[in-house]
């Protein structure tokens, strides 16, 4: 029994070195994986950040290009829960509708809010409000 008292200690040691050993090739994976991955990370976020930029850009150019249709004095920039409103035929002095229009680039899809106004619009659930204010 004093022989196996003796090697106890040997074998907390030994359990104890493992038990470092093997956090530390965890750190050290840990810290591959994160060099590895978070170029590709930030990376991605620009992309979508320089997507998000063009986007509100072509939002605000779009009146102003041949392929618009509308006089661009008719449009008027909302930008949220839809990117434009025009008064078609406002600036001539025969106003023959109000358009709402949305402007998408690439793939993009209409978000749940932009869904709901394009269906509250077509089931014409559209109303005109008029409130006076007295002081």
């Amino acid at each position: 029994m004093p022989s196996d008292a003796r090697v106890l200690p040997s074998l907390v040691l030994v359990l104890i070195l493992g038990i470092a050993i093997g956090l530390l090739v965890a750190l050290l994976y840990i810290q591959q994986w994160k060099a590895r991955y978070t170029q590709g990370i930030r990376q991605d976020a620009v992309q979508r950040s320089q997507a998000v930029t063009s986007g509100k850009v072509h939002e605000q150019l779009v009146p102003y290009l041949p392929e618009f249709g509308f006089n661009p004095k008719d449009a008027r920039f909302l930008g949220s829960p839809v990117d434009l409103l025009v008064f078609d035929g406002l600036d001539d002095g025969e106003l023959r509708r109000v358009v709402f229009i949305e402007i998408k680039t690439g793939g993009s899809a209409l978000s749940g809010r932009e869904r709901q106004v394009r269906d509250v619009v077509r089931a014409r659930q559209v109303a005109w409000e008029e409130l006076r204010i007295e002081r």
